[in-house]
């Protein structure tokens, strides 16, 4: 019996493209944001990186191995994607062990609760950081200052938690003091989690992805102008008690989660037109949250809202079916 054909109608594409294949290319994609944050935070950054991998590679096996009883597919690309955006999203000074317990989040819960690749609802890595940052809030927003810091300190706030506190302290945004340059955000010289510091390395890595078909336009510059759009008329209304559009375009983890994360093929729309509305959701999230939420940071919370919608708009946004009028 396991040798039955499978017999479906057509039309049948034919691509030398596997899982493994595509999984490489979104590595590929995230070696500059990598070896950049490796740069800015030296050694930290290596640790939490290879933590993060181990962890999310031996989590997929042994829940596969022992508790699924199924092969494991450690071996597909997908557990260390997992690995190195969980590193991505975590201070480069958090303890070791705070890394495993995200691991174990988004492996054996963002993951493998669901079934595994193809099944999964939300994107593992951010129920692990989410899970994290709702877990253990000091831990995960002591930002370690970067190599270009002119401080004496060991941590610092980032760009968007020195203006959430100066705006609940009534400072107008053109006297808070200790805000970066665009310039300084957008090529990755101020602080932040490990993969969000450079905006143009991120940049860098979503157009090469696009390139190589990995994903498609939609997401990322639905997200991306959404979140200018809105900002920007409130930044307009009034400058003093709302930031420049643009700092809410290169600070944060804007631009990591609109390019490699809300993008992931599994829990994002498959049309174009859902792919549209679902990043304009997330854009919309964002934007509320960081201007009028406690959390200055709204990307991740927002993919995952909209990750619970995808099936939605797959179910009421339909291609149009072959040979249909």
């Amino acid at each position: 019996m396991s040798k039955l054909l499978t017999v479906s109608p057509s039309p049948h594409v034919h691509s030398s493209d596997s899982t493994q294949k595509i999984m490489l290319r979104v590595v590929y994609a995230m070696i500059p944001a990598m070896a950049w944050g490796i740069y800015m935070f030296g050694l930290d950054a290596v640790r939490v990186g290879l933590i993060a991998i181990i962890s999310c590679l031996a989590i997929e096996y042994v829940i596969q191995k022992y508790l699924m009883k199924v092969n494991p597919t450690i071996t597909d690309g997908s557990a260390l994607i997992t690995g190195i955006l969980l590193a991505f999203n975590v201070p480069s000074n958090i303890p070791w062990w705070i890394i495993v317990i995200g691991a174990i989040a988004a492996m054996g819960v963002g993951k493998l609760s669901f079934g595994g690749l193809g099944s999964n609802i939300f994107n593992p890595a951010l129920v692990g950081r989410v899970f994290l940052l709702i877990s253990f809030p000091v831990q995960m927003t002591s930002w370690p200052v970067s190599r270009f810091a002119e401080v004496d300190t060991v941590t610092a706030a980032t760009p968007l938690g020195l203006i959430k506190e100066g705006i609940a302290n009534g400072i107008p945004v053109s006297d808070i003091q200790g805000l970066p340059q665009i310039s300084d955000m957008l090529l990755g010289t101020s602080g932040g989690s490990l993969g969000e510091i450079s905006a143009l390395l991120l940049i860098l890595g979503g157009l090469y992805m696009i390139w190589k078909k990995v994903i498609t336009w939609q997401i990322p510059v639905s997200i991306i102008l959404t979140v200018l759009v809105v900002s920007g008329i409130f930044w307009i209304i009034d400058p003093e008690m709302y930031i420049n559009p643009l700092i809410h375009m290169f600070t944060g983890g804007l631009m990591l989660g609109a390019i490699f994360m809300a993008t992931d093929m599994v829990t994002s729309p498959m049309t174009g037109k859902g792919q549209l509305i679902y990043g304009v959701g997330i854009g919309l999230i964002t934007v509320s949250i960081r201007m009028f939420g406690a959390y200055p940071e709204g990307i991740s919370f927002a993919i995952l809202i909209m990750n619970a919608v995808t099936p939605l708009l797959n179910m009421y946004i339909k291609p149009k079916r072959f040979g249909g009028k």
